[in-house]
């Protein structure tokens, strides 16, 4: 399941600076010219340090929002 954050200062659902660590098992697939492909990212851990809403610029009054509010959420950005 995904994490989404609203914000209660100004209502902001899409747009947030999240400053994250993660350990990540990933394929990489390097092409003969040495270009490298991502594949099969699984993120094994991740430690979120600091949401901040994109809108108003602070993140003191960011809420994470979880199941079927988080589906509600989901639905009203797509109207």
């Amino acid at each position: 399941m995904t994490t989404r954050y609203r914000c209660s200062a100004c209502g902001n659902l899409t747009r947030f600076d999240v400053t994250a660590t993660r350990t990540t098992r990933a394929f990489h697939h390097f092409a003969i010219g040495g270009e490298l492909v991502v594949e099969d990212e699984e993120v094994l851990e991740e430690q979120v340090h600091e949401v901040a809403c994109r809108w108003c610029g602070h993140g003191r009054s960011i809420e994470v929002i979880e199941g079927h509010d988080a589906e509600d959420a989901a639905r009203s950005t797509h109207r």
